[in-house]
């Protein structure tokens, strides 16, 4: 049995490869209703996590590993259609220096807030990330919130686009498997009071130790960009300031590594 029914791509003119290599851009993405996944891991996360791919391209030089052997057997569980490329095809699909042998094209996870889970009984923890700019960020900040047990993302508009390339790396993929979902400020506010959740917001000219907040109550952390931080409608809507005490010279960490530093805390609590 051949490992394509597909003849090999050898064109960057032709029309499947033109298509996703739109796919790079957040405006190819949205007109398409499409998104690129590049690495073996992500794309295997996103056909565990049920994410429609639509097609696969190959480069048969590359794909040689065991490990990607593997995941072509899971793809052709799918409708996936898998087709082999040039190994100079495949280097304008493929993000920066990876070359891992497959590049995915699937269809838009689309998310809602309805599609976070809210138990009462289980004290979901929630981010809610306004004002992110770099997707980069918006992965590390998926992958630890994976890692802690919190239950969605929340990411206010106009942010990051979660199914970005380095969003999709940075997150190992996670980004399929975690409920995340972009929306109007004022929704997510909206969303959190409706369910009566208390609001911890990552403040630097804040009074309270993050340590010193009680996590073990339904909670949503407010963590804002690392150049303007956080604005005052959080201290409006009646948030409580949170801050990770600085013994050096800078005054706030990355904004990643200070949201795992509160979701490890909420988890630590909780486990208690």
């Amino acid at each position: 049995m051949p490992r394509f029914v597909l003849p090999c791509i050898t064109s960057l003119q032709n029309q499947r490869v033109k298509d996703a290599i739109k796919l790079r851009t957040r405006k190819g993405r949205e007109r398409q209703g499409r998104i690129l996944i590049d690495g073996r891991r992500e794309i295997q996360r996103a056909i565990d996590a049920g994410v429609a791919i639509t097609e696969a391209f190959v480069c048969e030089s590359d794909a040689t590993s065991s490990d990607v052997e593997m995941l072509l057997g899971a793809l052709r569980s799918t409708p996936a259609q898998l087709i082999p490329t040039t190994s100079a095809v495949f280097d304008k699909l493929a993000f920066g220096n990876r070359r891992e042998g497959v590049v995915a094209v699937a269809n838009r996870p689309v998310r809602t807030l309805d599609d976070i889970d809210f138990n009462p009984e289980t004290a979901p923890l929630v981010a809610v990330l306004d004002g992110l700019e770099k997707p980069g960020n918006l992965g590390a900040i998926l992958r630890s919130a994976d890692g802690a047990g919190v239950s969605g993302v929340l990411v206010t508009e106009p942010g990051p686009d979660p199914y970005h390339h380095n969003s999709i790396r940075a997150s190992l993929g996670v980004v399929f498997q975690l409920p995340v979902c972009v929306a109007p400020r004022s929704c997510i506010i909206e969303w959190i009071e409706q369910r009566q959740m208390q609001m911890a917001a990552m403040l630097v000219d804040a009074a309270k130790d993050y340590t010193q907040f009680d996590f073990t109550q339904p909670t949503a952390v407010i963590l804002g960009s690392e150049a303007q931080g956080l604005g005052p409608v959080w201290k409006n809507v009646g948030a409580e300031g949170i801050v990770l005490p600085m013994a050096g010279v800078a005054d706030s960490l990355n904004v990643s590594a200070a949201a795992a530093a509160v979701f490890y805390e909420a988890r630590r609590q909780r486990r208690r």
